[in-house]
């Protein structure tokens, strides 16, 4: 086994425990950070197979924008964890049988993809010419002519969900004070401000006789 072949089989395995642990963290927050790890050993396996754009793209992308902005939301939500796990047991047998049924599916379309048993054979001349090309200016080229408008679709829907979560994050709380800076703006100083006209001296009354005041008392 190569040093190639090592690593390959060292970011499988973290990748497979941190989206185990995606999945199995009672805390949203570090289910967020194990799924930042998780992106982060795909796009070192996009590395070991020379897909360098690709694996730029995954940490850009999904670790410093999607991600950052999935913590945002998470920590500003304030998600009462043991009210999302109350009906946990009760939709399992749903959610188990929908993952072996997607399991499957991807398991028929990658063993088709393997050809088991077959001679290796030569590459082709123009195969060869192909591998010399770089990948990031193919895909460029094929991203902005030939899947142009699904580009922009894309950036139309991941748009509507930054508004989303800023949405989410506005709404009244009890316990927060909500200021509205429309009612800021139209704020006059006669609204804050009451000016009342006094005297400056004030005439002090005459002392009332002692004897006056026993009576009084009296």
């Amino acid at each position: 086994m190569d040093i190639r072949t090592g690593f390959f089989y060292l970011f499988a395995a973290v990748l497979l425990f941190a989206a185990f642990r995606v999945i199995t963290a009672r805390n949203p927050v570090y289910a967020a950070l194990y799924l930042v790890l998780a992106f982060f050993q795909a796009a070192a396996v996009w590395l070991l197979l020379k897909a360098e754009f690709l694996a730029v793209a995954l940490v850009l992308v999904y670790v410093g924008a999607v991600m950052v902005l999935f913590l945002f939301v998470v920590m500003m939500l304030d998600i009462n964890v043991d009210s999302l796990r109350a009906g946990f047991w009760k939709h399992f047998p749903l959610a188990a049988t929908v993952g072996v049924l997607i399991a499957l599916e991807m398991a028929a379309v990658l063993m088709g993809g393997f050809r088991m048993g077959e001679e290796p054979r030569s590459i082709p001349a123009a195969v060869q010419g192909a591998a010399q090309l770089s990948n990031t200016k193919e895909l460029g080229k094929m991203m902005y002519t030939q899947y142009l408008y699904p580009l922009e679709i894309a950036g139309v829907i991941l748009l509507v969900a930054i508004i989303a979560a800023i949405a989410l994050t506005l709404r009244q709380r009890k316990d927060s004070r909500h200021m509205d800076p429309s009612v800021q703006v139209r704020v006059r100083a006669s609204d804050r401000l009451q000016v009342i006209k006094q005297a400056p001296t004030r005439v002090a009354p005459p002392p009332e006789p002692l004897g006056a005041t026993a009576e009084n008392k009296a």
